[in-house]
């Protein structure tokens, strides 16, 4: 669906249960920025079968039929789950609240609280749902440090791949290319800047 849906100027908010979606337009004042760690997806397809089985236990022993049934109020019942199953289901609850609070920042361009949505979004995936790497990490570590970008996250399947960065608008091929130089000095991974693309 983002396939056939997806342009460069908005962000495609999608309920994959109703299939319902709608366009929210990227503000004017921002541009992403997207880099590829250079580490392989090796581990994406068998550990994500791990995850959908344990979300799945969690939901069961929670009483609804999808994690995304829950909410915020749920938290401290989810708490009381089993290692992992308690941080698995907190994501799904955290990261579902996330995307409605991200689309409100989009809407009223508000540009830092979008940065520290993504920056959230990434410490859950990294420490609850545990679909991260060391060196993903350390990339987006390297985007926070850039006066000019408000945040970034892991994008993808996990486990490797690339990461997206919320940049002031003009300052994101720049800032792209400082923070590939800067993850390839730390990591000798050759991290490469998909977008901005190079133009003329």
């Amino acid at each position: 669906m983002a396939v056939s849906l997806a342009d460069t100027r908005h962000a495609l908010f999608l309920d994959t249960r109703s299939l319902r979606y709608e366009r929210v337009p990227l503000p004017r004042e921002a541009e992403l920025v997207v880099i590829d760690s250079g580490v392989p997806h090796e581990l994406a397809a068998s550990e994500y079968r791990t995850r959908r089985k344990e979300c799945e236990e969690a939901a069961r022993l929670l009483g609804v039929p999808q994690l995304r049934d829950l909410s915020a109020a749920d938290l401290p019942r989810i708490a009381q789950l089993p290692e992992p199953l308690n941080r698995r289901a907190r994501h799904v609850v955290t990261e579902d609240d996330r995307v409605l609070a991200a689309v409100a920042a989009l809407r009223q361009c508000d540009l830092p609280t979008l940065g520290k949505l993504l920056d959230a979004s990434h410490a859950s995936l990294r420490d609850d749902y545990e679909v991260s790497v060391p060196d993903v990490d350390r990339l987006v570590e390297i985007a926070r440090d850039e006066d000019t970008v408000y945040g970034a996250r892991m994008t993808g399947g996990g486990f490797g791949g690339s990461i997206v960065a919320l940049a002031r608008a003009g300052a994101g091929r720049e800032a792209g290319e400082r923070i590939v130089e800067r993850y390839r000095e730390a990591t000798g991974r050759a991290g490469r800047l998909l977008v901005p693309e190079e133009t003329g």
